[in-house]
This record gives structure tokens, C-alpha cells and sequence, in this order.
């Protein structure tokens, strides 16, 4: 038994897990950010692969039962491979679960113009996981894809809330609004996204949703688990949380904290 497991490159993972904890707060969690080598979203699917790979390994050596993905990025480009290639040699009683399916099975039920906007990184865009997942479970919707590599690393940064910062998200909300004018939802898909929803809410006409994914993985995860108790039964329940990161302590802890509106202490690991 175990803790469940949430991986994410950076920060962005923190809004994922403040919901899940909402809906599940019995339960014991294990946070990992691979800060030192964030963002995910420009590199190539190998890397990605390669490092959610490591990170995955060191949160079931660390005795979790199931993972998180709350990366879109990870999850676009990596959680496929891991769940038929890998689990099977590492263990398969274990579980990894993604952000992205969870997201596609409620969009068709949000729009009523069939028309949804994607913001993303490149990573998730190129990989056009959002428009073959929302395929399969909402034919009729068209979705419209932006890619903002700008984005993570100005939230990373703290500088999402400058001049500059706020000219580079303005200017790609605009980039996807002008694909289709009856586009009626806009969902973040990258998990940092949430921290500039207020903003983005702000610039974008009044009818249209900004849907962040905090709530439906939460969810989604709830309901998994009730459906496999066996699964639910291995992950313990003394409702804690447990902060690792791969970059500086105090660096994590001072931005992580900013992000959840909590105090927390990390402890620092190495991956690879």
C-alpha cells in the first residue's frame, strides 16, 4: 500500500492535485515536479517519453500504487507507450492514468456550437491527442488547436502577470479565436494554464467557457476508483501530502505554495 502517485514537469500538476484532494480527501498523496527540466511541452516524444518514464519508476519505487499524470504534455506523448510497454515488465498490478481522456469525454456536453478551442503546448498540439480522443466520444465537434510555448515558462518564471506576459497570452487567445466565431468553450489544456484563467476569462467575449481540467480528473478519478476497489484498496488513506522536486527546495516550495495557497515543505530528488 501506498500513496497515489501525481507526476507533473513543473508546477502545473499543483491545480490537478489541489482538486483531486477536494474530492478524495482521505487520501495520501505524493507529488513530483520535475522543475529542473521543465517545460516538457517543446521537446521531442522520445525525451518525454524517456524522462515521464523515470518519474513514474521513481514514484512506484516510492511505494505508490497508482500515478497521476497531470501533464498533458506526458500524458499526450508518453502515457500510451508506458501503459502497453511498460507497466507489464515494471508491474502490472500498477496503474497510470493521464489527464487528457478524462477532459474529451465531457467536452462534447460543454458546447453548444460544436465548436471547442484548444490552448496547449506544442507537445500536446503536434500530437493531436485532444482531436483523436474527442473524436471518439463526440464526432460532431470541431476542435481548434493553439499552441503557446510561451506560456509554461512565464508561469514558471512568475512573469504570466507582466506586460510582456500578458501581451504573449493575449496574443494567442486571439490566434485561436479567430479560427471559428461561434467557438463557445476554450479549454486549458495544459495544467499551468488554470493559474492565468482569470485573465483569459477577461479577454475573451462573454458567452464563451473557460474550461480548466482540475475538477473533471478529480472527477474522473473518483470514479475509478469506484469502480476498482482493488485498486483503491492498496492506496492508503491518512490524508497527507508529500512534495519532490528535482530543482531548489526553496525555490519549489516558495512557488508552489503561491500557486495552492498553502505552506509546504519539498524534499529534493534526482531523476536519471
Amino acid at each position: 500500500m501506498g500513496p497515489i502517485g501525481v507526476f507533473d514537469s513543473g508546477y502545473g500538476g499543483l491545480t490537478i492535485l489541489q482538486d483531486i484532494k477536494k474530492q478524495l480527501p482521505a487520501y495520501d498523496f505524493l507529488y513530483l515536479g520535475d522543475n529542473a527540466r521543465a517545460p516538457y511541452g517543446t521537446r521531442s516524444f522520445d525525451l518525454v517519453y524517456e524522462f515521464t518514464l523515470e518519474a513514474v519508476t521513481e514514484l512506484f519505487n516510492r511505494g505508490c500504487e497508482l500515478v497521476i499524470l497531470a501533464c498533458n504534455t506526458s500524458s499526450a506523448k508518453a502515457l500510451r507507450s508506458i501503459q502497453q510497454n511498460d507497466l507489464e515488465k515494471i508491474g502490472s498490478n500498477k496503474r497510470v492514468l493521464g489527464v487528457i481522456r478524462p477532459s474529451t469525454e465531457r467536452i462534447g456536453e460543454l458546447t453548444k456550437s460544436n465548436s471547442v478551442g484548444i490552448l496547449a503546448t506544442e507537445g500536446t498540439v503536434s500530437s493531436n491527442s485532444y482531436v483523436l480522443e474527442v473524436n471518439k466520444y463526440s464526432p460532431q465537434t470541431k476542435i481548434h488547436q493553439q499552441a503557446c510555448p510561451m506560456w509554461v515558462p512565464l508561469i514558471e518564471s512568475n512573469k504570466h502577470n507582466s506586460a510582456a506576459g500578458r501581451a504573449f497570452i493575449r496574443e494567442d487567445v486571439e490566434t485561436l479565436l479567430k479560427q471559428d466565431p461561434v467557438m463557445d468553450v476554450i479549454v486549458l489544456g495544459c495544467t499551468h494554464y488554470p493559474i492565468v484563467k482569470n485573465y483569459i476569462q477577461s479577454i475573451v467575449p462573454a458567452h464563451i467557457n473557460i474550461v480548466s481540467q482540475g475538477s473533471i480528473v478529480a472527477e474522473s478519478l473518483r470514479d475509478y476508483l469506484n469502480r476498482h476497489p482493488e485498486i483503491a484498496a492498496k492506496c492508503t488513506k491518512n490524508a497527507s501530502s508529500t512534495y519532490l522536486t528535482t530543482e531548489n527546495t526553496e525555490e519549489f516550495d516558495t512557488n508552489a505554495s503561491y500557486y495552492i495557497g498553502e505552506q509546504i515543505a519539498s524534499k529534493h530528488i534526482k531523476l536519471g
